[in-house]
């Protein structure tokens, strides 16, 4: 049933292409029917916010426009399995300092994938709490891989004061070997790994014939190669040639932030929008800024400019032509 609903959504997703694998900061735009442009043109900012957040407002919006989308996304959507354990309720001194809805995910990702005889290899563990919920209620011996020290210092402290078998090793997994931390008999779990994070260590665990792997994978984007190189059978015999910009659309929409999230996501559009403005007024091709946390959009937009124009070598616009870069963008 799985892989009937992987091919099935594969299917749709291919059929459709036009609508979604394109890159609108290059001018990439697809062309569309007369009646879903205007319903788009006429969408406020708002709107398409609460829109991209909401599945029940997607249906009201485009169900009548796009129904085989809709028709053929909820008989795929039904044969998705879904874990239907209940998760038992833990002590509040284990979620200390875990934001509610991460520790909701790491309660439901360890009840789902618990195997009692099984050792734990906890990848990418950050402070530990995947592994340390683990060694707690499943009372699982868990050594935990993590590259930065003080995450590693922190989670064995807390691991110590909890008398845990829970044990850290710092060790950097795509740069430095890892292979003498698996053994057969032992279960390797990953939550929220990022791109080549996970695609390492699902071939490292694989390869060393692991009893048991839980993976749930984030970042699908963070990756060396140019394209997503699949692993399934399914998954190779697919049309789909999905670049950075295609999967980054996996973690693009935000179900979860507050409105300070929403505010600064909009800023960061609307900067990067006038940025992509200037530099083709310049008389220069479309190239992507790089990444940068969420603070710098909280922050004066003259400093963001200075950072883009270091980048990308381009002098700064002046007062009056920000002015008209800044509605233009808008």
């Amino acid at each position: 049933m799985y892989f009937d609903g992987f091919v099935a959504l594969d299917q749709l997703l291919v059929q459709h292409r036009h609508l979604w694998q394109f890159q609108p900061m290059q001018g990439d735009w697809p062309v569309l029917p007369p009646v879903l442009l205007a319903k788009l043109k006429a969408l406020s900012l708002t709107e398409c916010a609460a829109i991209d957040a909401d599945p029940m407002l997607q249906q009201a919006h485009f169900g009548q426009l796009l129904p085989e989308i809709f028709a053929a996304l909820a008989t795929v959507l039904q044969k998705v399995p879904r874990y239907q354990g209940e998760i038992k309720p833990q002590p509040f001194w284990l979620s200390t300092d875990i934001p509610g809805r991460k520790w909701q995910q790491i309660c439901l990702f360890a009840s789902a994938t618990a195997i009692a005889d099984l050792t734990v290899l906890e990848w990418c563990a950050g402070k530990g709490h995947l592994g340390r919920l683990v060694a707690f209620d499943q009372q699982r011996p868990v050594h935990s891989l993590e590259w930065q020290q003080s995450l590693c210092d922190a989670g064995q402290l807390k691991a110590d004061k909890l008398a845990l078998p829970q044990r850290f090793s710092r060790v950097d997994v795509l740069t430095e070997p890892t292979r003498h931390y698996f053994v057969q008999s032992q279960q390797w779990l990953a939550l929220h790994a990022c791109g080549d994070l996970h695609r390492v260590g699902l071939h490292q665990a694989m390869a060393s014939q692991c009893q048991a792997i839980g993976l749930l994978p984030c970042c699908y984007h963070l990756q060396q190669a140019s394209h997503y190189q699949a692993f399934s059978a399914p998954a190779l015999a697919s049309m789909l040639q999905l670049d950075k910009a295609a999967l980054r659309l996996a973690v693009q929409q935000s179900c979860t932030g507050g409105e300070r999230v929403r505010r600064l996501s909009h800023t960061e559009m609307l900067w990067r929008q006038l940025w992509r403005l200037w530099a083709l007024q310049q008389g220069r091709s479309y190239q992507p800024l790089k990444s940068v946390g969420k603070h710098w959009f909280s922050g004066a937009l003259v400093d963001f400019l200075q950072f883009a124009g270091a980048q990308h070598q381009l002098p700064l616009p002046n007062e009056h032509e920000l002015g008209r870069l800044l509605e233009a963008a808008e």
